[in-house]
């Protein structure tokens, strides 16, 4: 097989075939629209996949799935993780140029984890099969790039060996069924919004749950299915009728999600067999035991159901959403040229304090959050910063670091020491980022950082780990 090549010539689907035929040990490595994949495979199974597009996001949301059934996975513990292990940007950008030569920084964070026993090696195994579902899934979209075969990490700690075969199968039966929602969705990135317009009556709305008002404001599908512990295909068949008929509205994916190949753009895939969530058999390293699972979402996993790997774990279906069909309209073209800024007032259940001198981020960040229908308090006094704070009562703060009259370390401090306060997140807003930093934000109670410059996918990142 050649080192190297294109996908215009060889497409995802067969490559993948043909490495689960070799014996060696290697690793994929792919580039297409400026995003990376990594594959690793060990005698023609998958050991670890991922890909450029926000990793830690990707981990977070499926550790967030697990922490239902593990007590262990508290939230302290995953800020812990990404601040520990996330690199900035430029790191991160190095790092996955040079895949080969070190371990993906995701991946040393689960093995942290399973280390300090914050998951079992079982359930790690668990974790890294649907990490490695997501990222296949949008690796057969590919159409055009380049690939490049290395040597795999010999040194690379292994939770896994999954079938190759019948990860491909799962993959192309959920691209199927994305495909049913094309041309209205065409990615799990994309952010949904309710609309207020005239032509379609209150009765036509049918009385959608509190948490659909409450979150529908700027996360994507993929971070709502995790909000509302739903599959993404379930919540996109749930909303797909609304959309169409326009009371909601799809906004393309925020970069660098965008990056990401659309699900449009498959066409040629085999039909899978008909089996909609075939099994999938996990060969867990170390062991010679094989576990079996279904594939809809993680089973109960805590320690006192780990022991007879061997059955099979039943994951239990997710709450079906209490939704009505409403009546849909044929205007769908007049649904998609719909004005997108007219979103229903829903309720504002969070409430944020940001707290900066600095009046030019104040106002960037209560763009970037009341845009999304949080609401926000802006504090450019840092000295008159604490009572106000107490007068507020904040659901998350974030805080600059560096303000004339005194530093975030010292405001942080004296917030903590409130015992209103003892959980609330508190995010240093800085340009600092170095190990010192970090250990002496620790110090102080500080729940994370948000480096500036930042995006608003960035900002909601942060909100997504601390109040959803």
């Amino acid at each position: 097989m050649n080192n190297s090549g294109g996908f215009t010539t060889l497409r995802p689907l067969s490559l993948l075939r043909q490495l689960s035929n070799c014996s060696d040990s290697t690793c994929l490595q792919a580039l297409s629209n400026s995003v990376s994949w990594s594959i690793y495979l060990e005698q023609g199974k998958i050991t670890y996949a991922t890909h450029s597009v926000e990793p830690f996001d990707r981990l977070e949301r499926h550790l967030r799935r697990l922490s239902h059934q593990i007590p262990l996975l508290t939230s302290e513990v995953r800020v812990q993780l990404r601040l520990m292990f996330e690199p900035d940007s430029h790191s991160q950008s190095i790092k996955h140029d040079n895949n080969s030569r070190s371990h993906p920084p995701e991946y040393q964070a689960i093995s942290w984890l399973v280390s300090q026993r914050h998951l079992h090696s079982t359930q790690a195994a668990l974790l890294v099969q649907e990490l490695v579902k997501e990222v296949i899934e949008s690796f057969l979209l590919i159409k055009k790039g380049t690939y490049e075969l290395t040597e795999s990490l010999n040194r690379m700690p292994k939770n896994c060996r999954l079938d190759t075969e019948k990860i491909l199968e799962h993959c192309q039966a959920r691209l199927e069924n994305w495909q049913a929602f094309v041309p209205q969705i065409s990615s799990p990135y994309q952010r949904p919004y309710l609309l207020i317009n005239s032509k379609i009556q209150e009765k036509d709305l049918p009385t959608l749950q509190p948490y659909l008002n409450n979150w529908m404001k700027g996360f994507s599908l993929c971070h709502l299915a995790v909000i509302w512990n739903q599959d993404e295909i379930q919540v996109a068949r749930n909303l797909y009728p609304y959309i169409v008929n326009g009371a909601i509205i799809l906004h393309e994916p925020d970069p660098p999600f965008d990056k990401l190949p659309k699900i449009f753009e498959v066409r040629c895939l085999q039909r899978p067999t008909p089996t909609l969530f075939p099994k999938l058999i996990t060969e867990l390293v170390g062991t010679k035991e094989k576990l079996t699972i279904t594939i809809n979402h993680y089973p109960d996993i805590s320690e006192g159901n780990i022991a007879p790997v061997q059955r099979l774990l039943q994951i239990a279906a997710p709450p079906k959403a209490n939704f009505q069909k409403p009546t849909i309209s044929n205007n769908i073209n007049a649904a998609s040229q719909r004005v997108t800024t007219a979103t229903v007032a829903a309720e504002k259940v969070h409430k944020i304090v940001s707290v900066d001198d600095s009046r030019t981020i104040l106002k960037a960040i209560s763009y970037f959050l009341e845009n999304e229908n949080f609401s926000v308090v802006t504090i450019n006094d840092p000295v008159k910063a604490a009572l106000s704070i107490i007068r507020h009562k904040p659901d998350l703060i974030l805080l600059d670091l560096n303000m004339v009259g005194i530093d975030g370390y010292e405001l942080c401090r004296i917030i903590r020491n409130n015992l209103i306060f003892k959980k609330t997140p508190i995010i240093f807003v800085t340009g600092n980022k170095g190990i010192v930093d970090k250990v002496k934000a620790k110090l102080v109670g500080a729940s994370g950082y948000l480096t500036k410059p930042f995006t608003r996918t960035e900002l909601l990142k942060i909100v997504f780990m601390h109040l959803t």
